[in-house]
């Protein structure tokens, strides 16, 4: 299938499921996230205030941003700059999706960042990752070679194999429902 093909397959896939459901599977992949050695250790994570059709993780941000420097993304032209969560009345729309970004300094210490978790439109089985096509995630994680990345999915978003381009950057383990 080529990339198109398979967005296209996902939004559809995502779209049939209701929203109390994707929060129950949600709740369960995260649950999951919480139980890895690399989130029990970390002390900078980078996660991302979910958009409707992923994996939600706001209730994980209020949960955790108490007990661990939690970063999200805050995307600026092409690229996605980090700023610290410190709650959510630092919680902005972004100009570009309407996603919450949290306001502050920008964090630049990219070095200090141990876990990401992912959000992706779809996964392989060998750690592959296929965005929504723009790169944002692709050009961070490139800069962040040190720290652990982990998808997470709706297990309908694990596929047997995805198209792979050069520039894709591969994740450490993807957790699904």
């Amino acid at each position: 299938m080529e990339k198109a093909d398979i967005r296209k397959k996902m939004r559809e896939l995502k779209r049939a499921v209701p929203a109390e459901e994707k929060l129950h599977r949600s709740e369960a992949i995260m649950r999951q996230v919480e139980q890895l050695p690399e989130f029990s250790e970390a002390r900078v994570v980078l996660l991302y205030w979910s958009m409707a059709d992923e994996v939600q993780t706001h209730s994980f941000v209020e949960r955790w941003y108490r007990e661990k420097t939690l970063l999200l993304p805050c995307v600026e032209g092409d690229d996605l700059l980090l700023r610290q969560y410190t709650g959510p009345e630092c919680l902005v729309a972004g100009e570009q999706f309407g996603i919450g970004e949290p306001t502050g300094p920008v964090w630049s210490d990219l070095e200090a960042v141990e876990l990401i978790v992912v959000p992706g439109v779809a996964f392989d089985r060998m750690g592959n990752r296929m965005g929504r096509g723009r790169g944002f995630y692709d050009r961070l994680l490139k800069s962040t070679q040190q720290a652990v990345k982990v998808g997470v999915a709706y297990g309908f978003q694990l596929l047997d194999e995805i198209p792979v381009e050069p520039h894709d950057v591969k994740m450490n383990a993807v957790i699904h429902d």
